[in-house]
């Protein structure tokens, strides 16, 4: 049997220079009790000095799993021995949540996707988001964040990332983005939301990429080979692996980039109600084009209410489960557009 994880108290005590392999549970303690939400952290450095360092997160949220199985399987499968440089794997970030199979976690009730910078004197969440932004952004050049859809919303199988306006560093995401091999590309709005981990990457002029890998609160094994894969290719890209980038699924021409930076084409559910959809995620929709229904069951005699196309374009995400409230967004439609030199 394998030796169980090094549980780390003082985080100064990671050794991330030293060649190896090192698996550590990073104990950040609860509010409420004496205890610890143990996060599980693999630092693996190469034989050979050089590389870029790249950082592979999975379990963000705790209720999508494809990037919890993909960055699990990494600490597993890479060996110092092959590799050139520094590989830093989370599978479980917001480890409270994964152990609760919740979106947020029930220790702060914060989304760790809405924590950053970080805070070193918060609650659980907002110390480890700190702990990333001071421990681990420094010393890697490329953050992958592995998410689904979780409960909410399905995708097509995607890479995700921010327009930015730093052309060059834009250009090397969707570079980096592309060797995922999925079908799509989303660039999706940063209005949307604030405290992502891939915004606080960006701003620190990091190589960040996101993606949508399942939905439902399943385990797509598609998407978990895209995950593992994907990440793979990362580190033959910059040199971390000595083998060349492999293909997955997808050749490269087929993939098309999705764009919707209005917030106007993220739309929300009109009423609460039972979602019926009729269109699937990543078709081609017209404008006025029939979506789905949402039915109100307070008065059954009542016809549903029709959801519509508000442009033409590609359906990139809608939401998934079958109770909609008021105000969620039902659906996103982007625009293709061609990919960056």
């Amino acid at each position: 049997m394998p030796d169980s994880p090094e549980v780390v108290f003082d985080f100064a005590a990671i050794d991330f220079d030293t060649p190896g392999k090192r698996h550590y549970q990073l104990a950040f303690h609860l509010d409420s009790s004496w205890g610890y939400s143990l996060v599980p952290t693999t630092v693996i450095r190469g034989a050979t000095s050089g590389g870029t360092g790249v950082a592979v997160i999975g379990g963000t949220h705790g209720n999508e799993y494809e990037g919890q199985i993909a960055v699990k399987r990494l600490c597993q499968s890479i060996e110092p021995d092959e590799l050139r440089g520094l590989v830093i794997l989370i599978p479980q970030l917001s480890e409270s949540a994964c152990r609760a199979g919740t979106r947020i976690s029930p220790v702060d009730g914060v989304n760790m996707n809405r924590a950053f910078p970080g805070n070193a004197r918060g609650s659980l969440s907002y110390r480890i988001a700190n702990f990333l932004k001071t421990s681990v952004f420094p010393r890697v050049r490329v953050v992958i964040d592995i998410h689904s859809g979780g409960r909410e919303a399905v995708f097509p199988l995607c890479t995700s990332f921010h327009r930015l306006p730093d052309a060059a560093q834009f250009a090397e995401i969707a570079r980096a983005a592309r060797l995922f091999d999925t079908p799509f590309l989303f660039v999706y709005s940063r209005q949307m939301s604030s405290g992502l981990l891939t915004d606080e990457a960006e701003d620190e002029g990091k190589i960040a990429i996101g993606g949508e890998f399942g939905a439902g609160e399943g385990v797509s094994a598609e998407g978990v080979r895209h995950a593992y894969e994907g990440s793979l290719n990362v580190m033959r890209h910059y040199g971390l692996l000595p083998s060349p980038v492999r293909p997955i699924a997808y050749p490269q021409h087929r993939q098309r980039l999705i764009q919707a930076a209005d917030l106007a084409d993220y739309r929300p559910c009109p009423r609460d109600g039972i979602w019926e959809p009729l269109a699937a995620p990543g078709d081609d929709v017209a404008k006025d084009q029939l979506l789905g229904y949402v039915h109100d069951f307070s008065d059954h005699s009542a016809p549903p209410l029709e959801i519509r196309a508000h442009r033409a374009g590609v359906l990139i995400a809608r939401y998934s489960a079958a109770v909609c409230p008021r105000a969620l967004t039902l659906f996103v439609i982007g625009e293709e557009t061609g990919f960056p030199e």
